[in-house]
């Protein structure tokens, strides 16, 4: 058992023998400093969340600075992370690998403490936050992977799978619509062992938020399904460790009503310590200044020495041994655990690892792939991808799928996969494939945070149109460079009969601008099985996957020609001295094949490349790259988007779709835009010279 850390000293609250408001107030002091002396930031929320940190941090949350990524650490989420400085203030108290110069090199170039903040740059950040919203929708991700990995996992005795998902958040994120996407999910899934704590101070940027937020928090997350707890005093450490203590109590509750996530709601006063300051919006996004930090320590009584923390106050905030004798426990509940269970312990150190088994994945991948040559598909890519799940979902445990409520059209979901749905009272969830409703932005976000808590290598599906809801999410997987998969259906105006609304133009290329994101557009059956096997294996992005309505012709017919594709670029079609060549990426490569077909048997010599991810190609040697586009070689780009993109490709022409699109029939609207064989032939004509007459084909 563990000894408790908290209690009460002549009526002062204490916590290993130190004052909870020392404990706090160092947190303000540390916050104030920092961004004084990089003369921008956010001092105000760190210095008013004080207490609430200390209730957390100090005693309930479960970590080890010493090892930041036990597999059981409680996950902690900064989601209004402009307040930054609270989390590197907790970070280097507690011990991690941050020193005092760390918090002295606040939002200075190449530091440890960037001015949001950033996993991987930062010894125990679980995510990168900032945009609003998005910490909550991924601490639901996290809470969710753990509950499905405790239901996979866990057996009688051994909850080798044990812990919480605690998140900070603001009136910015529940301004955000992100949030009710999430937290309405997150209360249908009955994620019991989420707990967020909201820092109801009433002040954003603009100043009081009651002219424009004003909604009864209470009651909208109860008609979530949520705990409420509160509001109560953000200020006292007592009362908020009892309510903490409550809301992790719900988890074990007999009353299924309570079986539910938890939020805290907490009255805070922005800036708190800063009487000139305190409550208002001038604390929220600036420096103090001079005179207004002096003013703390002097109401503080704290020395006037810049960042100098008493050793009695590191002493009371260090969670070396605490943190040590809580993963020792579990050290010693695994081993036992592997013991009685040796496959399950050796694969939830697999899953969770996110390391793949590349080796099987081509052993079982190639097995696919020779099906497909030997009897070749006519189909939509999104059906060739559904295939490809149909293969994959049952011999890979850690795919975990889903679809804004457009299962049916973006075929996410492989052939006897278990939606995820609730079993008994609510305490374990099942399932391989999440019906996210119709909650773009949310299901991105929430698939972040799956890949960010490790287990699983989630994927989800939407129109590619639809991806504008929740960009800035697929920006972030890209910038935390984490294995997400993007699967986006109905990608151009080969959807048809809905029209513009619905037809992806612009969308393929401004994609492909994203940093760090691998975009594939396959042609065929063949080409999406390599896709699929290059997002699966790819652990440093994410990748999305761009897949037709339409039915498209087979393109890839030999196994030599397989083995390219994974380059992103590739010659389909070879010819000796060729005169001109034709790029095309996706549903338009039927129509440069065809093309070059024709233009062939009129003695005109075609290369047909085929480009599926122009992401990956362009990360060649310029060797490869040249010896598939070469100089000197008129080409010609066929792809039904926007054309800008193409042009550093250094084209004559670029065949494609520089406005929106129009509803009617598949074929009536691509002939429309000029997709056809003839528009290409009188192409290839103007680029080369070379008079070509061939008339009554399209």
């Amino acid at each position: 058992m563990e000894k408790e850390q908290s209690f009460k000293i002549s009526g002062q609250h204490c916590i290993n023998g130190v004052e909870s408001s020392k404990l706090a107030n160092v947190l303000r002091v540390l916050a104030a400093e920092a961004v004084e002396n990089a003369k921008s930031g956010h001092p105000g929320m760190p210095m008013g969340m004080a207490e609430i940190a200390v209730a957390l941090w100090t005693s309930k949350l479960k970590h080890n600075p010493l090892d930041p990524k036990w597999i059981n650490r409680d996950r902690f989420v900064l989601s209004n992370g402009h307040g930054s400085m609270l989390i590197y203030s907790l970070l280097f108290l507690t011990g991690y690998d941050l020193t005092i110069n760390d918090l002295k090199k606040f939002r200075k170039l190449g530091s440890k403490t960037p001015g949001h903040p950033e996993v991987d740059v930062t010894p125990g950040i679980e995510t990168t936050t900032g945009p609003l919203g998005q910490g909550i929708a991924n601490g639901v991700g996290m809470a969710l992977a753990e509950k499905l990995l405790a239901s996979e996992f866990n057996r009688p005795g051994f909850p080798v799978v044990d812990h919480f998902t605690y998140v900070f958040l603001g009136d910015g994120c529940l301004m955000e619509g992100l949030s009710h996407e999430v937290c309405s999910l997150a209360g249908v899934l009955k994620l019991s062992k989420l707990i967020c704590f909201y820092d109801s101070n009433g002040i954003s940027i603009d100043g009081q938020v009651d002219p424009w937020f004003d909604e009864d928090i209470s009651k909208r997350f109860e008609a979530y399904g949520w705990n409420v707890i509160g509001p109560l005093d953000g200020h006292n450490v007592a009362a908020i460790s009892t309510a903490l203590n409550d809301a992790i109590s719900y988890h074990n509750s007999r009353d299924k009503k309570k079986l539910a996530p938890t939020l805290i709601i907490c009255k805070t006063i922005i800036g708190k310590g800063v009487s000139s300051k305190e409550g208002t919006a001038k604390v929220h996004g600036e420096a103090l200044g001079t005179d207004a930090i002096k003013d703390l320590k002097t109401s503080l009584n704290w020395s006037e020495t810049s960042f100098d923390v008493p050793d009695e106050i590191l002493n009371a905030w260090n969670a070396h041994t605490l943190g040590k004798a809580r993963q020792d426990a579990w050290n010693h509940l695994f081993e036992s655990y592997k013991l009685e269970y040796p496959q399950k312990a050796q694969r939830l150190k697999d899953r969770v690892s996110g390391k793949v088994d590349v080796d099987k994945i081509d052993e079982q991948l190639s097995l696919l792939i020779n099906k497909f040559l030997k009897n070749p598909l006519t189909i939509a890519s999104r059906k060739a991808s559904q295939k490809v799940l149909n293969f994959l979902g049952p011999r890979f445990d850690y795919l975990l799928g889903g679809s804004a409520d457009l299962t049916g059209s973006n075929l996410t979901q492989w052939e006897g996969a278990e939606p995820v749905r609730l079993i008994g009272t609510g305490n374990l969830i099942t399932g391989r494939h999440i019906n996210f409703g119709v909650r773009e932005f949310g299901m991105f976000s929430i698939c972040n945070g799956i890949t960010l808590h490790g287990g699983f290598i989630p994927y989800n599906g939407t129109f590619l149109t639809f991806s504008d809801y929740g960009r800035n999410a697929i920006r972030m997987a890209a910038m935390m460079r984490k294995r997400v998969i993007f699967v986006f259906t109905h990608d151009s105006v080969g959807l048809g009969e809905d029209g513009p609304t619905h037809q992806a133009v612009e969308h393929i290329s401004s994609l492909r601008l994203i940093p760090n994101l691998n975009v594939w557009r396959p042609c065929d059956p063949i080409e999406t099985a390599i896709a699929w096997r290059e997002a699966i294996v790819r652990e440093s992005g994410p990748t999305a996957l761009l897949l037709s309505r339409q039915s498209l012709d087979p393109a890839v017919k030999k196994i030599d020609t397989v083995k390219k594709i994974g380059k992103g670029a590739y010659i389909l079609i070879e010819v000796k001295n060729p005169q001109v060549i034709l790029m095309a990426t996706g549903s338009e490569v039927g129509l440069a094949m065809k093309s070059a077909t024709i233009l062939s048997k009129h003695g005109i010599r075609v290369r047909v490349v085929s480009i599926p991810s122009t992401s990956v190609f362009d990360k060649q040697d310029k060797k490869y790259k040249k010896s598939v586009l070469p100089e000197g070689i008129p080409k010609v780009v066929i792809e039904a988007g926007v054309t800008d993109f193409w042009w550093k490709y250094k084209p004559l022409a670029v065949l494609g779709i520089d406005e929106f699109g129009e509803s009617a029939p598949a074929g009536d609207v691509f002939e429309h835009f000029g997709f056809t064989v003839q528009t290409v032939i009188e192409t290839v004509s103007a680029v080369t010279g070379i008079s070509i007459k061939i008339k009554g084909v399209n």
